[in-house]
C-alpha cells in the first residue's frame, strides 16, 4: 500500500497559499482559501511513488452528514476531475517520496470548515490517512474570482470592502451628522469560528452555504436575537443595567467572540451595532460589504409604502394611532453579489438588514434586497423590497380626522424621507454619499414614477390618482446648534406665495424622540397667531430651555418640532415636523510617543463635559486590532 507519512497543506501565514488568497491576516494556523482559486500541498510517502500501480484521491468533507450528492463530501482524484463539480487537482511536480500538487476548489464550493484526508489505492489494497485537526481547511467566498458571484472587478474596492477591518458608522440627524469609528476585526482570532458557528446555530443546511443568497439572509436574521437566540439583543429602552450600552460598543470583536464562547445573545445592540457586526461576518466569510446610513429612515408597519401621520380635528397629533415612524437614522449592510434569482439588471449592490423591526416570511430578518430594484419602486422583487423602498423613499402623508370620524389627507410631503444615505468612503476616512444609487434625484419625474410605481403594491395606492393637496403657505424650521447642557433656539419660518397677507393659526408641540423614530409625550406647547406678508416671510421664534429638556433626555435621542395650523382666509392646513439633534463633545485622542509594535504607548484622551454638572464614573471603551485587554478604562 502507498501510505502517507506526512501532509502539508503548506498553511503558514506567510507562505504562498495564504498569501495569494488574501486570508495571510486571519490569525490562524490552518490553511484558509477561497474558492474558485487553486492552493499547493505536498505530500509525503513511506516508499517511492510508482506511476503505474498508484493512484492518489484528495477528500474533504464538511457538515455532519457529508454526502456527494449535496457538495458536502468531495473526492478529488489527482491528475483528475469531479465532473459537473468544478474541482481539480494535478501534479505539479514529483520525486521518489515526495508529491506536490495543486488543488483547484469549484467556484461554487459550500464555505466552511472542511475535514480532509488523502486516500490511496494499489495492488496492495487501500489506504487512508487518518483525520487531523491541524489538516482543516476553511473555505471562503472568494470576491478575486471571476466565476464566483460575490466577484468585485475593482481592487481597491476589495480592499475597502473585504480586507479593511476597520471603517465609519454615521449617526445623528441630517443637519447633524456624527460618525463613530468601529472595529470589525473580522481576522481576529475566533471570529471566522463563530461565524460559522452562527450558521449552525440557525440550523443552515451546509449544502445552501454555497449561496451568498441564503448566507447572508441567515446572516441578517441570526446577528438579532428573535427567533432564533441570534448574537444580539435589541434594546431601545433606556435601561442596559443588565448589559451592555449600545453606545458603549466599539467594535464587533468582544461581542462575537462572547457568542462564540456562551452560546447566548449578548446584551445590547441597536441598529449601528447590529450593522457593524453583520459587516464583520460578511467580510470574514468572503463577501464585500459596507455599513450604510439613512437619515430620514422611515419604518412603514402597515405595508402602505406610506408614512402616516394622523391629527384630529384641531391638527393635534393623533400618537395613538401613530404607528409608522421616521428615524432620525438607520444604520443596515450594502454586500455585493450576482442575482440568478432575479431578472438580469440586479446584480451588485444588495441590502441586508439585521436590526429587527418587521418579520420577513415569519422571521425577523431583512434582504438581500437589489438596491437597483429599491432605486426604480420594483417592490415585487424579494427579498423584502417593498420594505427597504418605504425606508427611503415613502411620501409622508398627513390625516385630519374630520366631524364624522373620517380621515382625510391634508398634505402629503414628497421630499421628507431617505436623506443623505451615507457610508465610509474607499480609501479614506471621508463621507461618501451614495443616495443617487437608492433614488432618482428628489422631485425628479424618474423619482416620482418609483414611488408611484411602488404605491401600486401598497393599501393607499388611491392617493397618488386624486392629489388635492397644495399649499400658500410653506414652513421650514431653522436649528442654532446647541449641546446638550445649554438652552435651544428655533426660528419657525413662514413663507407665503400668494400675493395677498395670510393670518395664520399655529400650534407648536415639543417632545423627545428616540432615533428610532417613537416620541415620547409632548413637554412643551405654544399657540402663535402669526400674519405673513403677501410674498413674504415671517418668523417665529422659540427657545426650549434646559430645564425644560433635561429631565427628558434620551440615550441617541433628539428632540421634535411638530407644527400644525390653520391658515384663515384659505383654511389650508399646516402641517411640519422637525427632528434637531443636541450635539455632544467629540473625543480626542493624540499619542503621547511613538506606536512601536510590541511596545507600551501612551495615549491622552479629551473629552470637554458640555453639562454644567460633573461627571463621574466615565468610563471609556477601547478596541482595536491587535489592542491588548482590558480594554476599558473608568476615570472620575
Amino acid at each position: 500500500m502507498l501510505v502517507i507519512k506526512k501532509i502539508d497543506l503548506m498553511s503558514s501565514r506567510t507562505g504562498t497559499n495564504r498569501c495569494a488568497h488574501h486570508t495571510d491576516e486571519y490569525e490562524y494556523n490552518n490553511l484558509i482559501i477561497r474558492r474558485g482559486q487553486p492552493f499547493e500541498m505536498k505530500l509525503h510517502f513511506q516508499q517511492p511513488f510508482d506511476y503505474e500501480d498508484h493512484r492518489i484521491c484528495l477528500e474533504f468533507l464538511v457538515g455532519p452528514n457529508p454526502q456527494a450528492s449535496k457538495g458536502t463530501h468531495i473526492l478529488v482524484p489527482v491528475g483528475g476531475s469531479m465532473p459537473g463539480m468544478g474541482w481539480s487537482a494535478e501534479m505539479t511536480s514529483s520525486d521518489d517520496d515526495t508529491m506536490s500538487i495543486r488543488v483547484c476548489p469549484s467556484p461554487r464550493a459550500v464555505i466552511g470548515k472542511y475535514q480532509f484526508s488523502v486516500k490511496t489505492r494499489s495492488k496492495a489494497g487501500e489506504y487512508a490517512a487518518p483525520f487531523d485537526p491541524n489538516n482543516e481547511v476553511y473555505i471562503l467566498f472568494n470576491p478575486w474570482c471571476p466565476e464566483d458571484s460575490v466577484h468585485m472587478q475593482q481592487s481597491d474596492w476589495l480592499k475597502e470592502y473585504v480586507l479593511n477591518e476597520t471603517g465609519r458608522i454615521y449617526y445623528g440627524t441630517e443637519s447633524q451628522i456624527g460618525e463613530r469609528t468601529w472595529n470589525y476585526a473580522q481576522f481576529d482570532h475566533g471570529i471566522l469560528d463563530a461565524c460559522l458557528f452562527m450558521l449552525d446555530k440557525r440550523g443552515m443546511p451546509h449544502a445552501s452555504r454555497s449561496d451568498p443568497i441564503m448566507v447572508s439572509r441567515v446572516v441578517s436574521a441570526m446577528v438579532n436575537s428573535l427567533d432564533d437566540n441570534g448574537v444580539l439583543v435589541g434594546n431601545w429602552t433606556g435601561d442596559y443595567s443588565r448589559g451592555t450600552n449600545p453606545s458603549a460598543w466599539v467594535g464587533s470583536r468582544d461581542i462575537l467572540l462572547k457568542y462564540l464562547r456562551t452560546g447566548y445573545p449578548v446584551l445590547y445592540g441597536q441598529c449601528w451595532v447590529f450593522a457593524g457586526v453583520v459587516t464583520s461576518v460578511l467580510r470574514c466569510l468572503g463577501i464585500a460589504t459596507r455599513t450604510v446610513t439613512n437619515y430620514n429612515s422611515a419604518h412603514d408597519t402597515d405595508v402602505s409604502l406610506t408614512m402616516d401621520i394622523y391629527f384630529d380635528e384641531n391638527m393635534k397629533p393623533l400618537e395613538h394611532l401613530n404607528a409608522d415612524s421616521v428615524w432620525n437614522f438607520h444604520v443596515w449592510n450594502d454586500c455585493w453579489m450576482t442575482r440568478p434569482d432575479l431578472p438580469s439588471g440586479f446584480d451588485g449592490w444588495q441590502v441586508v438588514d439585521a436590526t429587527p423591526q418587521e418579520s420577513s416570511s415569519g422571521i425577523f430578518c431583512c434582504g438581500p434586497c437589489s438596491v437597483e430594484a429599491i432605486k426604480n419602486g420594483l417592490v415585487y422583487m424579494k427579498y423584502d423590497a417593498s420594505f427597504c423602498f418605504a425606508e427611503v423613499n415613502s411620501d409622508k402623508v398627513y390625516w385630519q380626522r374630520q366631524g364624522d370620524g373620517s380621515f382625510k389627507i391634508v398634505y402629503v410631503e414628497e421630499k421628507a424621507i431617505g436623506h443623505l444615505i451615507s457610508t465610509k468612503a474607499v480609501g479614506s476616512h471621508q463621507r461618501q454619499d451614495i443616495t443617487s444609487l437608492y433614488k432618482h434625484p428628489e422631485g425628479s419625474e424618474a423619482e416620482r414614477k418609483a414611488v408611484e410605481t411602488a404605491a401600486k403594491h401598497g393599501t393607499k395606492a388611491h392617493i397618488y390618482t386624486n392629489k388635492e393637496w397644495g399649499e400658500d403657505i410653506s414652513v421650514t424650521v431653522d436649528t442654532q446648534e446647541a449641546y446638550t447642557g445649554q438652552d435651544i433656539s428655533l426660528r419657525v419660518i413662514l413663507k407665503n406665495r400668494s400675493s395677498m397677507p395670510r393670518n395664520v393659526s399655529l400650534n407648536l408641540f415639543v417632545a423627545v424622540m428616540y432615533y428610532t423614530g417613537v416620541t415620547g409625550s409632548n413637554f412643551k406647547q405654544e399657540q402663535r397667531q402669526v400674519q405673513v406678508p403677501a410674498g413674504g416671510a415671517q418668523q417665529v421664534p422659540m427657545v426650549i430651555s434646559y430645564p425644560e429638556y433635561k429631565p427628558h433626555l434620551v440615550d441617541q435621542g433628539a428632540m421634535k418640532l411638530s407644527i400644525s395650523g390653520k391658515v384663515t382666509e384659505t383654511g389650508q392646513v399646516i402641517a411640519k415636523e422637525h427632528t434637531f439633534r443636541l450635539r455632544t463633545p467629540d473625543l480626542t485622542m493624540t499619542l503621547l510617543g511613538p506606536a512601536i509594535v510590541g511596545q507600551e504607548t501612551q495615549v491622552q484622551i479629551v473629552f470637554k463635559n458640555p453639562l454644567p454638572v460633573v461627571l463621574t464614573n466615565v468610563t471609556f471603551h477601547m478596541e482595536g486590532s491587535g489592542l491588548s485587554t482590558p480594554n476599558t478604562m473608568t476615570v472620575g
